[in-house]
């Protein structure tokens, strides 16, 4: 099974992929944890390319290639093998945060995503997708926190995503809303408002769920 983690920046995304992965685990899954763009070594490279901040004049189509190879890489190195293993395979973003960045806010085109995806991912698609709905000042507020913790510790930040404008990440988190419409059977939509307990009750809820109608 293929679950994927959705959001806005700072929507706590990450933070429910890792508890959903332990509660997995606990109860005995096989579980794969993986993320967008990075998982592999080489993904790794490219996402330092990606969210660097001092990147700033990556143009939009490099940026969307360098995104599917990152994910092309993911996909053959990582996901379909554990897949085929019989893993329950957990990412961090896949191509629906391409849709709505690239397809949607940076005007390339749905149609263009898709197109790369058949290509790069040989139109693989998650059987669940829990998308974490937080509002914009939320999501900024702790992306900024979380980027200034990094610093801190002494970590390059990659902040080159979240130092777009407020309606660059209003587009993306209406795209967000509009896929999950669309979509409806595949995406349950999270309110990631609320204290990371009551969210992570909600997420378990969907993933239990979909899991027992899948009998994996």
């Amino acid at each position: 099974m293929f679950i994927t983690f959705e959001g806005i920046d700072g929507s706590g995304k990450s933070t429910q992929m890792r508890l959903v992965g332990e509660r997995l685990r606990a109860d005995g899954r096989a579980v794969l944890e993986t993320c967008e763009p990075g998982g592999t070594p080489v993904g790794a490279q490219v996402r330092k390319i990606l969210l660097d901040s001092g990147n700033q004049e990556l143009c939009p189509s490099a940026e969307l290639l360098l995104y599917f190879a990152s994910r092309a890489q993911n996909v053959e190195e990582l996901i379909l093998p554990a897949l085929r293993s019989g893993k329950i395979v957990l990412s961090d973003r896949f191509t629906d945060s391409t849709l709505v960045y690239q397809g949607v806010a940076r005007g390339l085109g749905v149609d263009a995503v898709r197109d790369l995806h058949r290509i790069a991912c040989r139109d693989l698609t998650p059987e669940l997708t829990l998308l974490i709905d937080v509002d914009l000042e939320t999501s900024l507020a702790r992306a900024r926190e979380r980027n200034r913790q990094l610093s801190l510790a002494g970590v390059t930040a990659e902040t080159r995503m979240d130092d777009e404008a407020i309606e660059f990440h209003r587009k993306v988190q209406h795209a967000y809303w509009a896929m999950a419409e669309a979509e409806s059977r595949r995406f349950v939509v999270i309110d990631g408002r609320r204290d990371i307990e009551a969210v992570a009750r909600d997420v378990w809820r969907a993933v239990s769920d979909r899991l027992r109608v899948l009998r994996v």
